[in-house]
């Protein structure tokens, strides 16, 4: 029998980060628009932890009937390292998209917006067929478009929207900012695995673009959320005369741990030596969410 801490390994408990920053974030702006949910901020979070454990267990076992993860450096693989059966990873899949399927109709019950409902499904076709089904996206170098809009856009904006009903243009530049640091850390993690991907016909972005272009990407997503929301308070102090304070940049501080993510990228790091970018990216991307959560909450007091 597989052991708890195999199967806690397997879920890629590193990768969390990436599933709680949009939900920090979007919590957030709705408590900064005085329209906090504690309530629907737990189930989302609840949607959003149980899709992302969810879809490390659907990639495992995809990729582990594929053959795929054999020989991979990175965390466990249930299926490729023979440390469980297959049917019972693709179970595990299953049992974390029911669970954020329950939390996310919660949710459209309290909000009472129903098209959530459609919204959910896309996002588990989505978890699934990113490396499952007969064509998965994922190995046709889709994957980081995916991971933008259901781990950027789609988390944010409706963790915002099932709490506040309602819209504002400057949402989209937090959940832009979350879309490439979610971006971010998938590039890291095929740049990894490039020429194990290459050898097995897995087409991924970083096997399309080729090693230099691939680094160049990683570079401009892990920026570009500082540049965004930096850029984005400037714009409002020059031209619209807000009321926004700076304490607000304090996500700038984040900065250092990205220099850990950039530094390995730029001196050619492969293999193996880029698991620590891997990490540090996730870690990058939720303290700069707490921050600016931080600094939203700190803006309203």
């Amino acid at each position: 029998m597989t052991s708890l801490n195999i199967w806690y390994q397997g879920a890629r408990p590193k990768t969390l980060g990436a599933a709680i920053a949009p939900v920090l974030l979007g919590s957030s702006i709705a408590y900064y628009e005085d329209s906090f949910n504690l309530i629907i901020s737990f189930l989302a979070l609840l949607v959003s932890l149980s899709i992302q454990i969810g879809v490390n267990y659907a990639n495992d076992y995809s990729d582990g009937i594929k053959g795929t993860d054999d020989q991979r450096v990175g965390p466990v693989r249930l299926v490729g390292q023979k440390l469980a059966k297959p049917n019972a990873v693709k179970r595990a899949a299953f049992f974390f998209f029911l669970i954020a399927a329950l939390a996310g109709l919660l949710i459209t019950i309290i909000s009472e917006q129903w098209w959530f409902i459609l919204l959910g499904i896309s996002a588990i076709i989505s978890a699934w067929t990113y490396t499952g089904g007969p064509k998965p996206y994922g190995y046709a170098g889709l994957g980081e478009l995916f991971v933008f809009i259901y781990f950027g856009l789609v988390a944010v904006l409706g963790t915002i929207y099932a709490q506040t009903l309602f819209f504002k243009p400057y949402f989209l530049f937090y959940a832009f900012a979350i879309g490439f640091f979610a971006s971010a850390i998938l590039v890291a993690n095929n740049l990894r695995d490039r020429q194990k991907d290459l050898q097995n016909n897995k087409n991924t972005l970083a096997v399309k673009l080729g090693n230099r272009s691939t680094r160049i990407l990683f570079l401009i997503l892990i920026i570009s959320p500082f540049l965004l929301v930096t850029s984005f308070f400037i714009y409002n102090k020059l031209f619209l005369e807000s009321k926004i304070e700076f304490i607000t940049q304090i996500h700038l501080f984040a900065a250092f741990l990205a220099w850990k993510c950039i530094r390995p990228v730029t001196k050619h790091a492969v293999g193996k030596d880029l698991i620590p970018v891997l990490v540090n990216t996730g870690k990058t991307e939720l303290l700069w969410a707490l921050l600016v959560s931080l600094g939203l909450i700190l803006e309203t007091i």
